[in-house]
């Protein structure tokens, strides 16, 4: 998954074993656009083009898995290598792609945005909270008795939907289904033709259905366009009201994702699920999935997800999807093709500050999410003692405790490990010594697990842990008291870039700025499965990217009802060029990782999420197919590539195009030697006779120009293009350096980030 916390699984079940004939594997055939329009036609051609190939239609049709017949032209089959190569080599076949695996990447969080239902919302009111707006979520599948997808108040479902509900295991599409909750899909052939053996689901809970067993697909859709549910607390944390972005959307759930081996989705699944999506006629598509580093290239190779989202976004679907949770390292962020929204997380002014008061009457503010009831004074100690090698005592995942020394007693240790496993191994490890509570201390990081069964686990700092640890040294009997977790909310707690967000630049194209945007992704409290090993009356805090997305997917739904005409790159646009870089009280935001910084538009893209903004962001970056075809050919792809996937006859310059010039909403010069030249074009969406300025802020080592530097719009000039100027003033290479160029009119505000790395030498290697 594109990581929630550490501690969450998307799904529960396991394989019955893969034992699959090593000869075969199943491949992805992909044709591009549709040849007809008949889907029954494009489907026959997909069996005759695979029995040319192993001999007869009977045969072909057993090795099938999916005919993609809506969005665009391809079929998933089991294939020997020999078999394989014979279709790389058809003329029709743009590409083989394999059936790679792709993993899973709220109450106060839209106060936070302010975005709340309490005052009047400029975005919220005017786009009538996103209704008629179907919502498509690509995921784990819906718990649909959860408050959260109640239908009360809505409308009837849209007439334009084509889409339906699929019955299945404890899943009656009659019951299950109602104006909310539209339509719901479950896609397995993918997974079962790779593994080649049914699915064991009496070993552990899941469903052949769009039931959701864990609760992931549930809490991504509950954010996105979940109803209101009012008094929701996760254990007395938290409370106020449930709802999502975008509370009177209409969801359509596309279950690809299942717990095999750590929680897996095949390419060929989500494909499908693409394919059938754009048929039943969302309008924006929701993947909290990735598939890891290294990337693979855009629509060439293994990446399902950029070649679905490309069609998609050709039709005018956005789609959004999470940056993964590598971060704080940079050139970890995924889902990097232009066409695609991607997503990192933020905190948010909220925090959970849980009381340890030591013997010595001296009290510190750790955080958790403990919710039982307080742990009086009773003994505190640090696992070290003779024998032990002194680098591993108190290492909180390699603890190992006598039970006459813990029992009835609080542990402190100290961990290096990002991960929530070192947490979740120090409890197990405590507990069963008999220990009463524990206190991790570690690097400093928002993202909070509660400990199962109410056991307290109290996060602090280093700085802390360290004046725990002298305080345990310097007192005979050291003592310490644990009290519950309480909810703090508003300025005493600054948002930041949350450590585990993927960061930029991208490893595939860097100078496409990745992530375009960031939103709250750190302890989102919204609904799940009722069997989640931690929900709470069928609610749960989880935090990633994955819980990011939905939030600005939410958002974007708003800003189709607003602006039915919007293109995808123009909804991108307005999020980028009026996100947020201060908070709601003027604070800087900053980035966690190994030390903290102010953030960057490789942390955060544009900013944090800004919904009141981007409903009247002035001026806006569009693009459509044709400039997609620029950043293709750009990158180097052939002409026959580039109109098998468009559908068009498309032929690249005979001199390559600049990747500089891709009319995004934010300029990246990876490598700055003199001087470079670049073009953007603006549309104007705001009054007719406005008249623009720039502002500029160079990167430090640059000095730039824009011609022309006053924008003039009227009813005949509606779009300006204008070309930017950058000269490096360094003569050695020199890492990123950030600055912005901003159009304003005195009313909008229209700021574009820059990145620029001034690069003399662009390899070692290269021996120059």
């Amino acid at each position: 998954m594109i990581k929630t916390t550490p501690f969450f699984v998307c799904l529960l079940f396991v394989l019955c074993g893969k034992q699959v004939d090593s000869k075969t594997s199943v491949h992805i055939v992909y044709l591009g656009e549709r040849q007809h329009e008949d889907p029954q036609l494009v489907t026959d051609s997909h069996h005759d083009m695979l029995a040319r190939v192993v001999g007869s239609k009977k045969v072909a049709s057993k090795l099938m898995v999916y005919s993609y017949k809506h969005g665009f032209s391809g079929f998933a089959a089991k294939l020997t290598e020999s078999q394989a190569q014979r279709l790389a080599e058809h003329p029709g076949v743009i590409r083989l792609i394999p059936n790679s695996i792709h993993k899973l990447q709220t109450t106060r969080s839209w106060d936070y945005l302010d975005h709340s239902y309490h005052t009047p919302n400029i975005l919220l009111d005017k786009s009538n909270k996103g209704d008629g707006v179907i919502i498509g979520v690509i995921d784990t599948g819906i718990w649909p008795e959860s408050m959260a997808f109640n239908d009360e108040g809505i409308g009837p479902v849209p007439s334009r939907w084509k889409g339906g509900c699929e019955s299945g295991e404890q899943f009656n599409a009659t019951a299950h289904c109602n104006r909310k909750v539209i339509g719901a899909r479950w896609f397995v052939d993918g997974l079962l033709a790779e593994y080649g053996q049914p699915l064991n689901i009496s070993a552990n809970k899941e469903y052949l259905s769009p039931r959701d067993a864990h609760g992931h697909g549930t809490h991504t859709s509950s954010t996105a366009a979940g109803s209101y549910v009012r008094n929701i607390s996760y254990k007395g944390l938290g409370l106020g009201t449930v709802r999502g972005g975008a509370p009177s959307a209409r969801l359509a759930i596309y279950k690809v994702c299942w717990f095999v081996l750590g929680g897996q989705c095949t390419s060929a699944d989500i494909l499908k699920a693409f394919d059938e999506a754009i048929h039943d006629g969302v309008d924006v598509l929701s993947l909290s999935i990735g598939s890891g580093i290294p990337l693979f290239s855009d629509v060439d190779e293994r990446d399902g997800i950029a070649t679905g989202s490309f069609h998609a976004v050709a039709k005018g679907i956005t789609v959004v999807c999470a940056a993964a949770n590598d971060g704080p390292s940079s050139q970890t962020v995924q889902n990097t093709a232009p066409w695609i929204l991607t997503v990192g997380a933020s905190t948010m002014d909220r925090a959970f500050p849980t009381p340890v008061t030591l013997g010595n009457n001296k009290t510190i503010l750790g955080e958790a999410m403990y919710a039982g009831k307080e742990i009086g004074f009773t003994g505190l100690i640090y696992p070290e003692s003779k024998g032990l090698d002194p680098t591993s005592a108190g290492v909180c995942q390699e603890l190992s405790l006598n039970r006459s020394l813990v029992a009835g007693k609080v542990v402190l240790c100290f961990t290096s490990v990002a991960r929530r496993t070192a947490i979740s191994n120090a409890t197990s490890v405590v507990r069963a010594a008999g220990g009463v509570g524990l206190i991790v201390a570690k690097n400093p990081s928002d993202d909070l697990a509660p400990c199962s069964n109410d056991f307290p686990c109290v996060e602090v700092d280093y700085e802390v842990g360290t004046q725990i640890l002298f305080y345990i040294r310097s007192t005979r009997s050291p003592v310490v008291k644990l009290s519950p977790s309480k909810t703090q909310v508003g300025k005493l707690v600054s948002a930041k870039v949350a450590h585990f967000s993927s960061r930029g630049p991208s490893s595939i194209a860097p100078a496409i700025l990745k992530p375009d945007i960031a939103a709250p992704g750190v302890n989102i409290l919204a609904a799940t499965s009722p069997l989640a090993p931690l929900a709470d009356g069928g609610f749960v805090m989880f935090s990633g990217t994955s819980m990011a997305t939905p939030h600005v997917s939410g958002i974007v739904a708003l800003l189709k009802a607003l602006h039915p005409d919007w293109s995808p790159a123009t909804i991108k646009s307005a999020l980028v060029t009026t996100a947020l870089r201060n908070d709601d009280y003027g604070f800087p935001i900053f980035a966690e990782g190994s030390s903290r910084k102010l953030a960057d538009p490789f942390d955060f893209g544009g900013g944090i999420v800004n919904p009141n903004g981007a409903a009247d962001p002035g001026l806006v970056y569009d693009m459509g197919v044709a400039d997609y075809v620029h950043y293709l050919c750009a990158m180097g792809y052939t002409n026959t590539s580039i109109s098998q996937l468009t559908g068009q006859s498309m032929a690249c310059p005979s001199i390559q195009p600049s990747i500089l010039d891709v009319n995004l909403p934010s300029i990246t010069i990876p490598s700055l030697r003199n001087s470079t030249t670049l073009t953007r074009t603006v549309t104007n969406v705001g009054p007719v006779n406005s008249t623009y300025i720039a502002v500029i802020e160079p990167p430090v080592g640059t000095i730039m120009s824009v011609r022309p530097n006053v924008l003039a719009f009227d009813a005949q000039t509606k779009t300006i293009t204008f070309t930017v100027t950058v000269f490096s003033t360094h003569q050695i290479n020199a890492g990123y350096h950030f600055g912005s160029l901003t159009w304003t009119n005195g009313v909008h505000t229209v700021r574009s980030p820059i990145s620029v790395r001034i690069q003399f030498v662009e390899s070692y290697a290269d021996g120059n």
